[in-house]
């Protein structure tokens, strides 16, 4: 037998049984020690011949279908496997795929036509504009003519400062407070009246006249007759000019909302016209000052009609005895020296409007 297997295996090269490891494709439980060497010894053939030698040789030639895989590195497939379970799916902030939208033609077509119309409008509405704010020289210099006693100037600036009022006015919210500070915070605060500071003669005979009421009749109160009646409300909080500064000032006074509800307005009311006989023009001169005050801003809690300034009594510079204090407001609304408060259904004069700052002066 063992001569005929010597013969067998004498034969052409390519037509011997070829003996190949059994190639071991990665399981996915892990195998132990024992269990490969297990394997190991019942795929190695016997050293001496015996049972095994006489095993045909259908049993030792490979499958035919090992022999034409290319041989390949164990390892490689192992290295797939941890490259692939290494990658995450992209993040919300990771590149994402395009999206495709499709627009029908028509649409597209519609779209464009009014993204230029839009613009021409807008185009136009800006050149008119600046040609209407532009100096008659710069005009003169561009080729064009305008008239000079035509006003568009000014009505367009003031339609401008209109919308930016009406903006203003339809975000307000009395529950709006504005920042309070502490008395270490306190700063000079400067007299700015418009003209002279008036003479301390008229506090003596100085009252406050209510107009417009719910009773049809004008009432008239002393400064002593406020103090008396109404509670006291303290606050700091900072007063700001058009000009450019402001201060942090301590104030102290009854609420404009407690008068309100002490002599309540006329129905109708909506607007109240503070005003104030006795401040002065730069010469001197009688130069009554008036501003327009809605009464949603009267009402506001931090509204006060001021009677004291850091723990004393108003001093004339700071618009004795009475002045209007509207933290929410630019401080050309808050009057000095009040003289007379009048309620009115329409929307009352205002000095510097008049004169063309905004009507609304909201910060």
């Amino acid at each position: 037998m063992n001569a005929e297997r010597e013969e067998d295996l004498s034969g052409p090269e390519d037509l011997r049984p070829v003996h190949r490891e059994p190639e071991q494709k990665p399981s996915e439980s892990p195998v132990s020690q024992d269990e490969e060497r297990n394997v190991a010894s019942a795929s190695e053939p016997p050293e001496s011949g015996g049972v095994a030698d006489r095993r045909p040789e259908a049993e030792v030639a490979p499958s035919p279908l090992f022999e034409h895989e290319p041989a390949t590195d164990e390892s490689t497939p192992a290295a797939d496997v941890k490259t692939a379970s290494n990658r995450k799916p992209a993040g919300f902030f990771g590149e994402q795929p395009p999206t495709i939208i499709e627009v029908a033609p028509h649409v597209l077509r519609h779209q464009t036509r009014r993204d230029v119309l839009l613009f021409g409008a807008g185009a136009i509405a800006a050149l008119t504009g600046i040609g209407l704010i532009l100096p008659q020289e710069t005009i003169e210099r561009m080729g064009m003519h305008r008239r000079r006693t035509s006003g568009g100037t000014e009505w367009f600036l003031n339609r401008a400062l209109r919308l930016d009022d009406d903006v203003a006015e339809a975000l307000y919210s009395q529950n709006h407070m504005v920042p309070t500070y502490t008395k270490s915070q306190i700063t000079p605060l400067k007299n700015n009246y418009n003209g002279l500071t008036p003479d301390p003669g008229y506090i003596p005979d100085w009252n406050l006249t209510l107009d417009g009421l719910a009773s049809g009749v004008s009432v008239s109160l002393g400064i002593r007759s406020l103090l008396t009646r109404f509670s006291a409300h303290e606050q700091i909080t900072r007063l700001v000019c058009v000009e450019g500064w402001s201060a942090v000032a301590w104030w102290s006074g009854l609420r404009f909302d407690d008068l309100l509800r002490a002599y309540p307005p006329m129905s109708q009311a909506k607007w109240a016209r503070i005003e104030s006989s006795i401040n002065l023009d730069s010469s001197g001169n009688q130069d009554p000052y008036y501003v327009s005050l809605d009464l949603a801003t009267a009402r506001h809690p931090q509204t006060l009609l001021a009677t004291h300034f850091n723990g004393q009594p108003l001093p004339v510079e700071h618009g004795a005895p009475l002045r209007l204090l509207v933290p929410v407001k630019l401080g050309l609304k808050n009057v000095k020296a009040i003289t007379k408060i009048s309620y009115v259904a329409e929307e009352p004069k205002d000095y510097w409007a008049e004169r063309g700052y905004s009507r609304y002066d909201g910060i």
